[in-house]
């Protein structure tokens, strides 16, 4: 019955569909969740005429081509950012099944992907890891462990210690020597749930890609503000793009870095 999601060509299509579909209950979740409204209700509706949008006009990546970015009653304009999430989750969903197969394991991976790509968007707008997230996600990491088949509790665990650990040091260290915040708890917990999820192994190419990333984003952007470099940007996205750059074919590169520390692995 269910040969035809097996199937590498019609799997694809499946998912890209199934990703496409999160990707909208992610721009409610990114639009709602920080104003402490609520996700399921009311209905989606046009900011400006207050209109409700039709189940026709609220397909995935197809509606928002066929109005042309508009409102269909008022013609106020439709953020493209509601299609680009949409389309990185349906890509992101379809990697992971063309990547990982189906196994417990890319279940896992399915539910985190949903989840950073949502936070790293929260992140951009507000400056802010939600808690439901961050925490929910290394609980949640820590029982996926107990039951999967391919990786351990004490791997999560170490994770866990490793990745939040070393950013709350990095943190406490900065406000020792600058008096001022560097890094913000969410961060902190982020990088702690993504070691629950990809195990320890994982941190140190997730901090080396994300920080490298980060300063040359930082230094783009300063440069084309002509601020200083203190200017405050979300690291959230950063650390969400090299968990999944893991994810997607990323653990050769990671584990050929941590022999250079621990050569014996």
């Amino acid at each position: 019955m269910f040969d035809f999601i097996i199937n590498p060509v019609w799997g694809g299509v499946f998912f890209f569909w199934i990703g496409a579909c999160f990707g909208s209950f992610a721009n409610v979740i990114i639009l709602r969740l920080p104003q402490g409204k609520s996700i399921v209700k009311p209905r989606s509706h046009c900011f400006s005429c207050q209109t409700k949008v039709s189940w026709f006009d609220n397909i995935p990546l197809v509606s928002w081509f066929v109005l042309m970015g508009k409102c269909r009653n008022c013609s106020a304009k439709i953020s493209i950012r509601y299609f680009i999430v949409e389309l990185l989750m349906a890509l992101f969903f379809t990697a992971n099944f063309l990547i990982n197969g189906l196994s417990f394991t890319s279940f896992e991976y399915f539910v985190f992907i949903f989840s950073l790509v949502t936070v790293s968007f929260i992140d951009l707008d507000h400056m802010i890891l939600p808690d439901v997230f961050t925490l929910s996600g290394i609980i949640i990491g820590l029982l996926g462990a107990v039951l999967s088949e391919d990786r351990t509790f004490w791997e999560a665990f170490l994770g866990v210690l490793m990745g939040g650990g070393f950013f709350w040091l990095v943190a406490y260290l900065y406000q020792l020597l600058r008096n001022a915040e560097g890094l913000g708890g969410g961060d902190i917990k982020l990088l702690g749930w993504i070691g629950a999820v990809l195990g320890w192994t994982a941190i140190p190419y997730v901090i080396l890609v994300s920080s490298l990333l980060g300063s040359f984003i930082g230094l783009a952007i300063t440069f084309k503000n002509k601020t200083d470099l203190k200017a405050v940007i979300p690291f959230g996205p950063f650390l969400s793009f090299a968990a999944l750059s893991y994810v997607f074919e990323g653990k050769e590169i990671a584990l050929w870095y941590l022999r250079f520390f621990f050569p014996w692995m």
